[in-house]
């Protein structure tokens, strides 16, 4: 039987979609607080140093460094205790020859103090004198004024994943507002005289429909904001109305076919009526999820997938999660979790594509091992039980037990 569609290497046919999207990215301002894994459009700068004022890194004394020089514990340098450094507040006095003031962790220096001697460096003579068993060098053991940040750095690059320290760091200069790439809006659409909604009671030949809640959280995990146009029959007028209309109103639409022939040529041939270029890849040397459809259509992405939810989870992950970063303008998107394992038993492949096989971790020996989840392909609990996908690469004939393999994290 003839091929019916020209399968593509997954690395070149992501990359023709993205060679069709265009450069730019919608953006908005946001709260900086809420602005967590949102990627910078604008790039934030700083109106003040960081920090403020010179300040103590220790609990201990702010001292002129040239008082505490050739001090040692045989023989200390005695210093005047005149009062403490408020926390919160600047100092209403200024350290002067042979003086200290007490000062904590973070607060303010004094005038003329120049260094902190730790506490645990001195010890009291009197109530108003204390021994300094140490010298300090100047600026020891003090943060200088705008040594983290000068005023005028640029913080962050355009296309800058915001991470939890960068959040903190720009509410230490007090930006509280960010300009970020909008989230990217998804529409997902399930299709089959079969699916019904999850909150249905199925009858004989029916299932709940599956794909669009898995796709959504990866959709919402790449930052984009995921909304279901519900099940659509396998019509073509009813899929492509529904299509049109969701479509309209997101950035990139989902649909998630039948994997009949005839529904998968329909899903094409709808795809091809929604925008200008239409379908540019059908069909990826990957297993599972061969059958895969990607697509621009007026600048928006289209992403048909196999019904089989297997199939659409790991098409879902190999191109829809990179597209949504690519969308938001994402300079360095996170990278997915991968890491080694040696393999429990023997798998046979086809050169010339990709196999992704579900596989359950687990610890023998002091050594990661990876046993593959065997099952029909459209059991979903295959999915559910699995730590990950192993990776037959697309040169190999397959993987012998013990060998060790590549593992992406879900």
């Amino acid at each position: 039987m003839p091929e019916l569609f020209t399968v593509q290497p997954p690395h070149l046919a992501l990359q023709r979609l993205f060679d069709h999207l265009p450069p730019t990215t919608p953006t908005e301002v946001v709260d900086t607080a809420g602005a967590l894994n949102r990627v910078l459009a604008e790039s934030p700068i700083a109106a003040s140093p960081l920090p403020a004022f010179p300040r103590s890194t220790m609990d201990g004394y702010a001292v002129r460094a040239q008082d505490t020089f050739g001090a040692t514990e045989s023989l200390p340098a005695y210093l005047a205790v005149i009062g403490e450094c408020p926390m919160g507040g600047a100092p209403t006095r200024s350290v002067g020859r042979g003086e200290a003031m007490i000062i904590h962790t973070g607060g303010m220096l004094p005038g003329g103090a120049d260094a902190v001697v730790q506490i645990e460096r001195t010890q009291k003579s009197t109530e108003t004198e204390i021994e300094v068993m140490r010298a300090v060098a100047p600026g020891e053991n003090v943060l200088q004024v705008g040594e983290d940040v000068q005023p005028g750095d640029r913080l962050f690059p355009i296309g800058h994943r915001l991470r939890p320290q960068d959040l903190g760091g720009l509410m230490a200069l007090g930006i509280t507002q960010v300009r970020v790439a909008r989230r990217p809006r998804v529409g997902i659409l399930a299709t089959g005289d079969e699916v019904i909604d999850p909150h249905v009671e199925p009858r004989p030949g029916q299932v709940r429909d599956v794909n669009t809640y898995s796709i959504g959280g990866l959709i919402e995990r790449a930052g984009g904001l995921p909304r279901s146009g519900g099940v659509i029959p396998d019509n073509f007028e009813a899929l492509h109305r529904a299509a049109r209309a969701l479509i309209d109103q997101s950035d990139a639409l989902v649909l998630s076919a039948g994997s009949s022939v005839s529904v998968r040529d329909m899903t094409s041939d709808v795809i091809d009526r929604l925008g200008q270029p239409g379908v540019l890849v059908h069909g990826v040397s990957i297993k599972p999820g061969k059958p895969t459809i990607l697509a621009v259509c007026d600048g928006k992405p289209v992403f048909g997938l196999p019904g089989n939810p297997v199939s659409a989870l790991v098409v879902g992950d190999l191109f829809i999660t990179p597209t949504l970063w690519r969308l938001q303008g994402c300079a360095q998107p996170p990278r997915t979790n991968t890491l080694t394992a040696r393999l429990t038993h023997n798998l046979s492949s086809v050169p010339g594509r990709v196999d992704y096989i579900q596989v359950r971790l687990f610890e023998r020996d002091g050594e990661r091992w990876a046993e593959p989840i065997f099952g029909k392909s459209n059991l979903i609990y295959t999915l559910v039980k699995a730590d990950g996908m192993m990776i037959i690469p697309v040169d190999a004939n397959g993987v012998a037990a013990g060998e060790w393999v590549e593992v992406r994290m879900f």
